[in-house]
């Protein structure tokens, strides 16, 4: 949790952008839909707002993630589907539509709980840039992490993050059986909008270029589409 800085400028974690579009007609319903008998209370709406975007969202690593319009708010709503960054987009939209000053932020993780196939995909254990929302509630920034749906949670054997609006809701560092988990290496900041063109950046230097274009050129080719079931892989434990 981060105190509120007297020079923090609150216009722009309240302005829609072109991929936080939380004027989109669409997202405004859904946050409406999402908050009803919330009140007027902000705290209750945020907490609501994270529970629709993590179960009522699919967790999905092999989704399209090289364009502006991959992490578009209403385009991730359309989809139903979209991995920590996505989601964590229309988390944020969700919260300003809602008049509660939201932003994302970024860090990276070590997955000690991967499935086999994805730890294959990336050549590595290292989530580079995960992504979450921020929302600023009674005086300070709390974050929420909206990632894995509980579904997910349940057949890698750890619980739901759940979020109460004034705690930091972070991955757990154990599963149920006292396993290792996530582990938090970096932090890379908060930001108004998705700094896409950073993203991609730090993905060629973790990942590797050729990995990377690699990715883009088997989701151009396939219509956008992984043709992967991130559901049915083998969990490695």
């Amino acid at each position: 949790m981060n105190r509120i800085s007297d020079k923090t400028d609150f216009a722009i974690y309240l302005s829609p952008t072109a991929i936080i579009d939380s004027d989109h007609e669409e997202i405004k319903a859904y946050a409406e839909d999402a908050v009803r008998n919330a009140g007027k209370d902000p705290v209750a709406k945020a907490v609501r707002l994270c529970s629709a975007v993590r179960d009522g969202i699919w967790y999905d690593p092999y989704c399209p993630f090289y364009l502006p319009e991959h992490y578009r708010a209403s385009n991730v709503l359309k989809s139903g589907r979209g991995f920590c960054i996505s989601k964590a987009s229309l988390l944020c939209a969700l919260g300003r539509s809602c008049g509660i000053p939201s932003r994302v932020g970024f860090a990276t993780v070590r997955n000690h709980l991967a499935t086999r196939q994805l730890l294959e995909y990336l050549g590595t254990d290292l989530f580079v840039w995960h992504g979450f929302t921020e929302f600023c509630l009674e005086g300070k920034w709390v974050r929420a992490t909206p990632a894995f749906n509980s579904e997910l949670c349940k057949k890698h054997r750890v619980s739901p993050l759940e979020f109460n609006g004034r705690e930091d809701s972070v991955f757990h560092a154990y599963n149920m059986e006292n396993q290792k988990y996530m582990e938090y290496t970096a932090y890379h900041g908060t930001y108004p909008d998705i700094p896409v063109d950073r993203i991609i950046a730090a993905w060629k230097e973790a990942y590797g270029k050729t990995r990377v274009r690699k990715w883009i050129s088997d989701l151009e080719g396939s219509g956008g589409r992984s043709g992967r079931d991130f559901d049915k892989e083998d969990i490695i434990s």
